[in-house]
């Protein structure tokens, strides 16, 4: 949506295909770091933006033991000092709506691509189902942006390379009262892990369990998973009966991947198709939208040529965008190998930070350093403005 909204706003004719027939899904990613708000600033979009209803955090803590520790704080970095937690579907229609201005976007809801149309080795286009039935798009450039079960990238041959993934993770809400703590925060303890999402009224809730547990754990009882869920965060009574049944958790298969190579000709793979995220850190949907801008960027110009956009320019745009995607991924394996596994097999010891980082942690400058990169990212990209 975004890599479409930047091409509209340069003359491009620009196609979006959408399979549902509106954004209304639950538990996605929510988070709108501060890389996103300066792009949404530089296509002047941040007023209306802000008007969504959202919550700003400034700080990030982990539970561990008896302390709440922060970890993460945004407070001091510029041009923003804050997280925006905004219902994705409110931003995705604020993107549509945007697009919809100029004359040569072209939203087509109820339309799920379906296969890659090859000839002579080059993709000229797609095929999609819609309700009136199946529809043949022509383009000089196709570009899949259909997440971490890309179809399309399968079609089109790209080779994955796979680094697995020690867990899943369960999404539900809780209800959220006055009582409650004001913070976003992680809980570590013994064998388990949770992180909670404040939403205001209710709790977004992130349950972690170990690879491939989620079919036996849906065999058990729903009270047996709240009683759980209450044993690690003391303060969410097992008498609301949220969530009433297992229909209410949401499962996220985690992987982490990435295309060796994201193109052929006439075809760009960008966001969870390129590179699959582990939700550490919350950045998949933040680094998918710097692919956008780097494409947009890229391809305008030579969309704009009227003619043939030649494989270089695509594989321009994967040189720029493989070096942050490589960091980013590379910290989050080690999170997910040194943090989080050890915190789902070791049930007999609560874990415990050391006595440096806590005294680390008590200097604003330190938090800041995690801040700037799970906030800002690195290379950020900027919409060029000459266009």
């Amino acid at each position: 949506m975004m890599l479409g909204v930047l091409l509209a706003r340069q003359g491009v004719n620009v196609t979006v295909l959408e399979k549902h027939a509106d954004f209304l899904r639950d538990f996605r990613g929510d988070t709108v770091h501060p890389s996103t708000l300066e792009i949404l600033d530089q296509i002047e979009l941040l007023s209306e933006f802000e008007k969504l209803p959202h919550n700003k955090v400034r700080h990030l803590g982990v539970h561990i033991g008896d302390r709440l520790q922060e970890v993460v704080d945004f407070r001091g970095l510029r041009p923003f000092d804050y997280l925006a937690f905004v219902p994705q579907w409110d931003f995705l229609d604020l993107l549509a709506d945007f697009g919809q201005r100029f004359e040569n976007f072209d939203l087509r809801m109820q339309h799920k691509a379906e296969e890659l149309i090859i000839e002579d080795g080059k993709c000229v286009g797609i095929r999609s189902e819609s309700p009136e039935g199946p529809v043949e798009f022509r383009a000089r450039v196709t570009v899949a942006c259909d997440g971490r079960y890309s179809a399309l990238r399968e079609q089109a041959g790209l080779k994955v390379k796979e680094f697995g993934a020690p867990m899943d993770v369960l999404w539900f809400k809780v209800p959220r009262s006055e009582d409650h703590p004001d913070e976003t925060f992680a809980i570590v303890g013994a064998g388990h892990m949770m992180i909670l999402l404040n939403r205001s009224d209710y709790w977004q809730a992130a349950y972690i369990v170990p690879k491939g547990a989620d079919s036996e754990l849906r065999k058990t009882p729903i009270g047996e998973f709240r009683r759980s869920v209450e044993s690690v965060a003391h303060f969410l009574d097992d008498e609301t009966g949220i969530p009433a049944s297992w229909d209410d958790v949401k499962t996220l298969e985690v992987r982490v991947d990435r295309l060796e190579k994201w193109h052929m000709p006439g075809l760009l793979v960008i966001g969870d198709a390129a590179h699959a995220m582990s939700p550490v850190g919350g950045v998949g949907i933040n680094l998918a939208i710097q692919d956008a801008v780097a494409a947009a960027n890229k391809l305008g110009p030579a969309l704009l040529r009227q003619e043939d956009v030649p494989e270089e320019v695509l594989a321009l745009i994967q040189s720029r965008r493989i070096l942050p995607t490589k960091i980013v991924q590379w910290f989050q394996i080690q999170a997910q190998k040194r943090v989080i596994s050890a915190a789902l097999s070791n049930r007999e010891t609560p874990p415990s930070l050391p006595g440096w980082l806590r005294f680390l942690l008590r200097f604003r400058f330190v938090r800041n350093i995690p801040a700037r990169f799970i906030g800002y990212g690195i290379r950020r990209e900027r919409v060029d403005s000459e266009r």
